[in-house]
C-alpha cells in the first residue's frame, strides 16, 4: 500500500519503486504555464485571423467565412484539446509539466494511454467549476493519491519524475556510446520500465539495485539477443539513450 504523498508499484522484477504525488501548489505552477503557452497561442490565432479577414474583406468577401470558420475550430482545439493532446503525444506531460518535472501516469505505474489523456481532460470542465479549479482543488486534497475528478474517472496519478541520474562510475565513453543495440524493437512499456528504475535507483539499498538491474538487464539481453553485459545499469542507460535518440520516445 502506498504512503501519504506516495505512489507505489512493483516492477515486472518485483522491486518496490515510489513516486512523489504532485501536490496542488506544483500542479497549479505547471497549470499556469501551460495557461500562459495556450494564451499565447490563441492571441497568436486570432491576430492571424483578423490580418485574415481584413485581407479577404479587400479581395475576396466570401473567402472571409472560411477564415472565421477555421479560425473558431482551431480555437475551440487549442482551448479544448491542449492538455489531452500534449499528455497523449508527450508520454503523460505538457509544456508546463515538463518545465515543474511533473508527468501523468496510471495508477499502476505504467506510462498514460490516449484514451486515459483524453478522458482525465473531458472531465476538466467538472474540476474547473465554479471557474477557479474549486473542485479540482478539494478532490485533490482529500483524496489519497492527490487525484482531481479527470484522474479518478481516468484511473491516472500526476507524480514528481527526476531526471535520469548520470553514472557515477562509467566510463565517458560508455556515457557517450552511439552502440546499437535494437532498441528500437521495444515498446514504450518496456522502456517505461527501464527508466522508472533508473530514476529511482539511488532510493534502493545497494543489493537491491544490483539485483534489479541484473534482473532487467538479463531480461532485455534475451529480448534483443544480446551477450551478458559486466556493467548492467551502463548497458540500461544507453538502452534508453538509444531509443530516445531514434525519436521513438519521450
Amino acid at each position: 500500500m502506498s504512503a501519504p504523498g506516495k505512489l507505489t508499484i512493483e516492477t515486472p522484477e518485483q522491486v518496490s519503486l515510489d513516486f512523489a504525488l504532485a501536490s496542488v501548489g506544483s500542479r497549479f505552477l505547471a497549470l499556469a504555464l501551460d495557461t500562459i503557452v495556450q494564451a499565447s497561442a490563441i492571441a497568436a490565432v486570432i491576430l492571424v485571423a483578423l490580418a485574415g479577414l481584413v485581407a479577404t474583406g479587400v479581395a475576396w468577401r466570401g473567402v472571409g467565412v472560411w477564415v472565421e470558420a477555421a479560425a473558431l475550430l482551431i480555437l475551440f482545439t487549442l482551448y479544448y484539446g491542449y492538455f489531452g493532446a500534449f499528455e497523449a503525444l508527450w508520454s503523460g506531460q505538457t509544456p508546463g509539466k515538463r518545465v515543474v518535472g511533473l508527468r501523468v501516469l496510471s495508477v499502476t505505474g505504467r506510462p498514460v494511454s490516449v484514451s486515459e489523456a483524453i478522458l482525465r481532460n473531458v472531465v476538466r470542465v467538472a474540476d474547473q467549476l465554479p471557474g477557479i479549479y474549486a473542485v479540482g482543488i478539494l478532490f485533490v486534497l482529500v483524496t489519497g493519491r492527490n487525484q482531481r475528478l479527470g484522474d479518478l474517472a481516468a484511473g491516472t496519478v500526476v507524480v514528481h519524475e527526476r531526471p535520469l541520474a548520470a553514472p557515477r562510475d562509467a566510463e565517458p565513453a560508455r556515457r557517450t556510446s552511439r552502440s546499437r543495440h535494437g532498441a528500437h524493437r521495444l515498446d514504450v512499456e518496456e522502456i517505461a520500465v527501464v527508466e522508472t528504475f533508473l530514476r529511482r535507483r539511488s532510493d534502493l539499498s545497494a543489493e537491491a539495485r544490483l539485483r534489479a538491474a541484473r534482473q532487467i538487464a538479463a531480461r532485455f539481453q534475451t529480448r534483443l539477443g544480446i551477450a551478458p553485459v559486466e556493467e548492467e545499469e551502463a548497458f540500461l542507460e544507453e538502452i534508453v539513450a538509444e531509443y530516445r535518440g531514434a525519436g521513438r520516445y519521450r
